[in-house]
């Protein structure tokens, strides 16, 4: 990022908005469904009355404060390893849908085979930096294994940095035993580097459920990432203002860093803002809305405040691959980015607000954040980017398009599009007729074809298989079915 981010309001204002939230959580108190984090926030200064947690101001800073700005998050090889925090953008695919769509088929149930094939395109496509969850449910694997399988696929398919969902603290502990065997580490090694990654939802308004806090407690004693994030729609789980749904975002936010920060003081975390607002004839979310982008901006005022990295997303409402889907998803991304963004979660793929993964979505969003790398990358100027004898060169009337500075040039400064192209009516061929999301079909098919499975030695291979056979055979995790 080389842009200064872009202030939604004034320093005065975000200071109100920061105030507000402290008293919010001083006054109000946010409920903690869990007993051992209320004896632990307890024991750190905070007041426990039943399951409510009331935080002193100066707790609540003197947590945040002890959070690290910046950090590396580590991939299963080093050469995956990202710089997290700071003017760092890191880009994730597409995360948690329950269904799936594209490749010349309609909507359907998720299942473990469209999440290889997600998998293999995140790994293949370099506007994905890393894995941030599963692409689709694989809901063709029980729940009680689900959790092995699909971190399994993950960690073989793919070398970039994996995630777990804290769905219960069991889930956690496999994930986190598996990555230290796919990386080939020691527990000590595993815990001075951060590599897995979880993302917090507060339960909005004011609440965090029993399962969340064990991600917490799992995660951030180990000293791996937290990315805390209140899911606040304004007009239903939040005011319907923007600044007093930012508040509460504000509140629950800082509650959940504080809490990582007393599990274990310098523990990684991130503060992760998923503020929209809804359709107040329906009640469904709405995303790629101006509320969404001034929440967007807002949101990365604050994080900078305390000094934490920033997660935002790329969404929008759509429910199929048209211009709604594009022009709401670049609102999304444009604001996330110019507020400051470290981490762009749902990067490539999202639809029908989070309920839909699509193939051809995924190429296009892909193309997209390919585009805003290439318009961050800084603009050379030396004599001969100015081009000053080129220009004589041609002189008044020619044309630069044979020129050698043109043609030095053209291959590594000219960003070449996957999914747009132009061409005279006249001179459409088959592959001219096709709209957008037809071409990112045919693309989808290629990249997945492209995808090899990254090396892992064979020693690692053969652990992870075993843990795997091993805890299938025991059963994996307790379910209700």
């Amino acid at each position: 990022m080389r842009f200064d981010p872009l202030r939604a309001v004034s320093d005065d204002e975000l200071e109100g908005i920061h105030q507000a939230s402290l008293r919010v959580l001083r006054e109000t108190g946010i409920d903690f469904l869990d007993k051992t984090a209320r004896s632990q926030l307890a024991a750190a200064g905070a007041q426990i009355m039943g399951d409510r947690v009331r935080f002193d101001p100066d707790l609540v800073e003197s947590l945040v404060g002890t959070a690290p700005s910046e950090f590396t998050l580590h991939g299963r090889e080093s050469h995956r390893d990202l710089n997290f925090g700071g003017e760092h953008i890191i880009y994730t695919s597409v995360a948690s849908p329950p269904f799936v769509t594209g490749l010349g088929r309609g909507r359907r149930d998720g299942n473990r085979t469209d999440y290889r094939n997600l998998i293999k395109m995140g790994q293949v496509l370099n506007a994905v930096h890393t894995v941030a969850g599963y692409p689709v449910e694989p809901m063709d694997i029980h729940p009680s294994i689900r959790h092995l399988e699909a971190t399994h696929d993950m960690l073989t398919l793919s070398d970039k940095a994996p995630f777990v969902y804290s769905l219960g603290r069991q889930r956690n502990l496999d994930a986190i035993e598996m990555v230290r065997i796919a990386r080939g580490v020691d527990d000590v090694q595993f815990d001075n580097e951060p590599c897995i990654y979880s993302v917090i939802n507060a339960s909005t308004p004011l609440r965090y459920d029993t399962v969340m806090l064990h991600g917490i407690q799992e995660m951030s004693a180990r000293n791996q990432l937290i990315v805390i994030t209140p899911f606040t729609l304004a007009g239903a789980m939040a005011p319907v203002t923007i600044a007093g749904a930012v508040v509460l975002q504000n509140a629950e936010a800082l509650a959940g860093i504080a809490y990582t920060q007393v599990v274990r003081a310098g523990s990684p975390v991130a503060y992760g803002g998923f503020t929209s607002n809804v359709d107040m004839r329906s009640g469904s979310p709405a995303f790629g809305t101006p509320e969404y982008w001034k929440a967007c901006l807002l949101g990365g005022q604050l994080a900078r405040r305390y000094g934490l990295p920033y997660r935002s997303s790329n969404v929008n409402a759509s429910n199929s691959v048209d211009a709604q889907s594009a022009y709401e998803s670049v609102i999304a991304i444009w604001g996330a980015v110019m507020g400051g963004v470290n981490l762009l979660l749902h990067g490539t793929g999202w639809l029908e607000g989070g309920l839909l993964t699509s193939y051809e979505k995924f190429v296009i969003d892909a193309d997209l954040l390919n585009m805003v790398t290439e318009m961050l990358r800084p603009i050379t100027v030396d004599d001969a980017a100015l081009a000053v004898d080129a220009i004589a060169e041609v002189g008044p009337g020619g044309h630069f398009f044979g020129s050698s500075h043109t043609q030095e040039r053209y291959a590594t400064e000219h960003f070449q599009p996957m999914v747009s192209s132009w061409s005279n009516y006249e001179t459409w061929d088959d592959n001219g007729r096709l709209e957008a999301h037809q071409r990112a079909e045919r693309l989808a098919h290629q990249i997945i074809a492209a995808h090899e499975e990254p090396p892992m030695p064979e020693s690692r291979r053969d652990e992870l298989n075993e843990f795997l056979a091993r805890r299938v055979m025991e059963g994996g995790v307790e379910t209700d079915f």
